[in-house]
């Protein structure tokens, strides 16, 4: 069980959170490709959160928090730990709450995202190299100057923003056989076992991680909270511990959780490019991979993947490159 005061949230949440969101962010598309279809073997549904104003479905999670921070939170301000993805979500939900905001990341971040976080008006502050450095030097900033620590994945309303997006995929597509998901903190999977557990009991949703980097996985299949390696070139999905409130939400509704490597994550990031025309990152086809690695699994199946991340650096991008055809 999550810790007392890391209660998961319930869909009255995700509700109340579709409300809120609603005068902030637009519903994100949802689509099918042939191409994508006969390389995959399956039917395959793509809910695009690549195209929210980030690039990723954090910002649901984070505006869901920010927009209720009471006044002196809001004038204490918040800090963050990313390695980009959360990081550009709390620097735009905090532009948009007019708090101040520290972001942590890495030394060695993703470009890309990193001036998307200095763009977006927040400090950024770089300890570390890796995404748990960068909680622990967060966590430390946030304690010395009173802000309001905002996790990765601890927090049940970031949970219940996320929730929004599944819940969204299933009013599209309810006949889902299947839902894949990616996962760093667990914060978009342990959405969608909330959301499928509530309006599709029978479908079934899987976990997919790097296997470069993954405590998520080995947490949920020991069930208890494990420190691993963390070396994913995804670095959406690098993280180096499991985490109370989305492993606890996980144990109760997840179907299965699977590994896939970061040369198959590259390889389905091109045939986005070239079956979807869309630009993904890593994370962004984490779940595309999952399908591709085991076609008799997905074959024949109605699957929905999130393509959440589209926030690729150029040094990705040539090397997803490299796996096009031609």
């Amino acid at each position: 069980m999550a810790p007392a005061d890391l209660a998961p949230p319930t869909m009255r949440d995700v509700l109340d959170a579709r409300r809120l969101l609603a005068a902030h962010l637009d519903p994100t598309p949802t689509r099918t490709y042939a191409a994508l279809d006969h390389a995959t073997r399956a039917h395959v549904v793509v809910k695009h959160e690549n195209l929210q104003p980030t690039g990723a479905f954090k910002l649901r999670g984070a505006l869901n928090l920010l927009q209720r921070l009471t006044p002196d939170e809001r004038a204490r301000g918040v800090t963050a730990f990313s390695t980009g993805n959360h990081a550009q979500a709390v620097a735009y939900a905090a532009r948009t709450a007019a708090a101040p905001c520290t972001i942590v990341m890495p030394t060695s971040p993703n470009p890309t995202k990193a001036d998307a976080v200095r763009d977006l008006g927040a400090r950024l502050v770089l300890a570390g190299s890796t995404f748990d450095d960068a909680r622990e030097h967060a966590t430390a900033l946030a304690a010395d100057d009173g802000s309001r620590l905002v996790s990765a994945a601890n927090e049940p309303l970031l949970v219940a923003g996320v929730a929004t997006a599944y819940l969204e995929l299933l009013e599209r597509a309810p006949d889902l056989d299947v839902l894949v998901v990616p996962v760093g903190g667990g914060s978009g999977a342990a959405a969608a076992c909330l959301v499928a557990h509530a309006l599709a009991p029978d479908l079934d949703v899987v976990a997919v991680q790097s296997a470069a980097s993954p405590a998520a996985h080995d947490s949920w299949r020991a069930r208890d909270l494990l420190a691993r390696p963390n070396t994913s070139r995804a670095e959406g999905l690098a993280t180096g511990t499991g985490f109370a409130l989305t492993q606890a939400m996980l144990r109760e509704h997840l179907a299965d959780f699977v590994l896939v490597d970061d040369d198959a994550i590259d390889r389905a990031a091109a045939l986005y490019l070239t079956a979807a025309h869309t630009v993904a990152e890593g994370a962004g086809a984490t779940a595309l991979a999952a399908v591709l690695a085991d076609p008799e699994r997905f074959a024949g199946r109605r699957v929905g993947v999130v393509c959440s991340g589209g926030n690729a650096s150029p040094a990705e991008l040539r090397r997803v490159a490299a796996h096009l055809p031609g």
